[in-house]
């Protein structure tokens, strides 16, 4: 039965509502044209003309508060009837023109591939930018490695060192000193100030220290060290023994963490608005692999000019110039982008900008960190994940690397081979990222989080067992051309490469659903507690781990049972903690979604028909309701990209279940 609502200064509602965006009153000059402007479009009635000669103010400018008063005033006392011109409240409808005269069409704003030009603008030199930092970054990340790595009097074992006591200390240093940076410069200034200095480095490396090494490594103190700490302290006297070469290593890792997540993250998150950060966030993702692809092809192409020189020229020193010439030519690249980005794009009035305000995240005290972790089941694990990811990565990595020294003690060698690593890890992970979202929807949270740990489950056990069991496997490798290392080394290779890319395209995705069922107060608790004590030591647990076993064992070849026991109950302990935080998970996801769907049917507005007789002398609306109401609108274009992938995963479920319904059906 229709409900009819009194006429009595009421504004009525039609029958069959339409969807029509709202508009606020943008220029009452536009909503409330004068007089003479009204005669071009239609003739007022006299009772609009008399209302109008004892109001000669209503012409006059006013704020869009007063104007909007002044029409809703006139509407209920019926003053405005059908025969009269209405004008359009609206910024897309029309425009008056300056002298008054009549009213210019807008015209439609400019688009490319179905994008706006002044959007490209910004997101075109953004994906720029980003191509050129990746693959600088892994032109260092692989570069890094065969320096530490390969040079006479290191190996592996002086990673696990590295990390902890160098790599460690000097990022919170830069943070700090970045920090007091960012307090007395410019935003601008404060990019160029930290950027020039990598590149000036990476540059004085490859055509000052590294050709003076020998000159400026302190070789025979170092030696004089190992003689009297024994073959334990291998890879602590070896920091002291090729600085310059640790500080290389350093650089390059703080290239990924400051000039990756600090100058270039906070750039894009500056200038782009939530809408474009959801639409063209996913693709610089994309982007990075195809970046990680290209420059895997590069170092492998500078890693082979070996092959073309004489005798007696030092091919890697060749490579090197050719690789950090590269990275210091796209470095430049960086900051002209930067600077004209800033220069030409930013300083359009026309562009849309950013209006978020930064989230109060709380700050927990390690002591308040620790008791949230045990105080609830469903984060300690997820902490168990993260923390479990760090060190089964590191432990692996680490022994894998030992073994490719093994197999390529040549500079070059080694550094080709990274290269071919580099671009299949692009390949895979670009391949994982397209299918992780089909992986989500079809299977659902749980198998999603089971991948990462189930591959690192199979192929350590397999790296392992190649380590420890070869001699025996020697004949059967033999015949298809390899030899047990070379086989270790391949599989090793696999583990990474594919832990890597499950990491990127599911294992990130998982963890940050999982925090989407809490209460806001629990979310950000939880998330703050694993920031501070789970990320930390996942990354370094593993470190110390292998530093405790060189130490004790005497080296990292003799450690490698008793790594590969210790990652078999890390991975087991990993694969138990996402089985019950499934069981934990799925529910609530559940009662998230049915608590969504409960309140878009609170907020769906009734339609009123008002019977015909009370619509004398009012202005017929077109009311817009929306399926989920205006008061979600402001809120629902805030959804995270991951909260629309626990509907998609939900959705088959509950599709399912209203096909069948039963009692506890959501």
């Amino acid at each position: 039965m229709e409900a009819v609502i009194p006429a009595t200064g009421l504004l009525s509602l039609p029958s069959n509502p339409q969807t029509r965006a709202f508009r606020t009153i943008s220029n009452p000059r536009t909503c409330f044209p004068s007089a003479s402007i009204r005669a071009h479009t239609s003739a007022p009635s006299s009772d609009g003309l008399r209302w109008r000669e004892r109001n000669p103010s209503f012409s006059q400018p006013r704020t869009p508060l007063d104007a909007q008063r002044s029409l809703l005033y006139n509407l209920s006392r019926g003053s405005w009837r059908k025969g009269e011109s209405f004008p359009v409240c609206g910024a897309g409808a029309s425009a008056i023109t300056a002298d008054g005269g009549g009213f210019v069409e807008e015209k439609p704003k400019p688009k490319f591939l179905g994008i706006e030009v002044k959007t490209l603008k910004k997101i075109i030199p953004l994906g720029l930018m980003f191509f050129c930092i990746l693959f600088n970054y892994t032109i260092l990340r692989d570069t890094k490695d065969v320096l530490v790595v390969t040079t006479k009097g290191s190996s592996a074992e002086i990673i696990p060192f590295l990390k902890t006591w160098v790599n460690l200390p000097m990022a919170v240093g830069f943070m700090l000193l970045y920090t007091k940076l960012s307090n007395v410069l410019s935003k601008e200034a404060l990019f160029y100030t930290v950027i020039f200095p990598f590149i000036a480095f990476f540059g004085a490396f490859a055509f000052v220290m590294y050709p003076l090494r020998d000159a400026i490594h302190p070789t025979g103190l170092a030696d004089k060290l190992l003689a009297a700490l024994g073959p334990s302290f291998l890879g602590p006297v070896a920091i002291l023994r090729i600085w310059s070469f640790c500080l290389f290593y350093v650089m390059a890792e703080l290239w990924g963490s400051v000039v990756i997540s600090v100058l270039f993250w906070g750039f894009a998150n500056q200038i782009t608005t939530v809408e474009e950060a959801k639409e063209f966030y996913p693709l610089f993702g994309l982007g990075a692999n195809v970046a990680l692809i290209f420059s895997g092809r590069t170092v492998k192409y500078f890693s082979n000019l070996r092959k073309y020189l004489g005798p007696g020229v030092d091919g890697w020193a060749i490579s090197l110039k050719g690789m950090m010439s590269i990275v210091v030519l796209l470095g430049l690249v960086i900051c002209a982008l930067y600077w004209g980005v800033n220069t030409f794009v930013l300083n359009d009035p026309s562009l849309p900008r950013s209006q978020r305000k930064k989230k109060e995240k709380p700050k927990l005290s390690m002591k308040e960190s620790l008791k949230l972790l045990l105080s609830s089941r469903y984060v300690r694990d997820l902490a168990t994940l993260v923390v479990a990811y760090g060190i089964s990565i590191n432990l692996v990595e680490v022994t894998w690397k030992s073994k490719l020294k093994a197999q390529f003690p040549s500079p070059n060698e080694y550094s080709s081979f990274m290269g071919d690593f580099s671009t299949a890890t692009g390949i895979a992970t670009f391949t994982m990222m397209l299918l992780g979202r089909v992986i989500l929807r079809k299977f659902g949270w749980g198998v999603a989080a089971m991948v990462t740990p189930t591959v690192l489950l199979f192929t350590g056990v397999g790296f392992f067992s190649l380590i420890l069991f070869g001699e025996p496997l020697a004949p059967l490798l033999g015949k298809l051309g390899m030899t047990p290392l070379l086989a270790a080394v391949y599989v090793g290779a696999l583990q990474n490469i594919f832990s890597k890319s499950s990491k990127y395209s599911l294992f990130d995705p998982c963890k940050e659903m999982a925090y989407i069922p809490l209460d806001e107060d629990m979310k950000v608790k939880s998330k703050a507690a694993i920031d501070v004590v789970c990320n930390p030591l996942g990354k370094s647990g593993g470190a110390l781990i292998q530093q405790f076993m060189i130490l004790t064992f005497g080296s990292l070849a003799n450690s490698t049972p008793y790594l590969g026991g210790i990652l078999l109950v890390i991975v087991l302990s990993w694969i138990g903690a996402a089985r019950s935080l499934d069981s934990q998970f799925s529910p609530l996801a559940k009662q998230e979604l049915a608590k969504e769907k409960l309140l878009k049917e609170k907020v769906k507005e009734p339609v009123v028909k008002p019977s015909q007789e009370n619509n004398e002398g009012l202005v017929e609306e077109e009311v817009a309701t929306k399926e989920n109401g205006s008061l979600l609108g402001s809120s629902a274009s805030e959804n995270s990209t991951n909260e629309s992938a626990l509907k998609e995963m939900l959705a088959p479920e509950s599709k399912s279940s209203s096909e069948n319904p039963t009692p506890h059906d959501h």
